[in-house]
């Protein structure tokens, strides 16, 4: 039973106050099993430092050479209006639902096709020779 247990230690962490926020090296502790998920890892990050998983934003993991152990990083903010104001919009979109695509494949290609056409106007401006 030992031997597949995950833990998850913090190295190294600092409170930026700047930036309404704590930031932290996280080990993930994984032997003989794969990785824990992020959402895996947001849960127990907030039962360890008692706030909600919306605040926090772990990225960068890496797993060490023959597994069992990941270090990344973890950011958690005061409030979801700080983390939305300072967090770059691709790691927001993270953790955001997929969107479904709207129509088939061919009938978005000829979408954009039709859209390059008529924002195309160099063909208009070319003299007639």
């Amino acid at each position: 039973k030992q031997w597949y247990q995950r833990r998850v230690a913090i190295t190294a962490g600092i409170t930026n106050r700047i930036l309404n926020r704590r930031q932290m090296v996280v080990d993930v502790i994984h032997p003989g099993k794969a990785n824990l998920s992020k959402e895996e890892l947001k849960e127990k990050l907030a039962t360890m430092y008692r706030t909600t998983s919306d605040v926090i934003m772990p990225f960068g993991f890496r797993t060490d050479f023959g597994g069992g152990r990941s270090t990344g990083f973890a950011l958690i903010y005061d409030d979801v209006d700080a983390m939305k104001k300072i967090e770059p919009a691709y790691r927001l979109a993270r953790f955001q639902p997929k969107k479904d695509k709207t129509g088939g494949r061919r009938q978005r290609k000829e979408l954009k096709n039709k859209k390059e056409k008529s924002t195309d106007c160099d063909s208009a401006l070319i003299p007639l020779l």
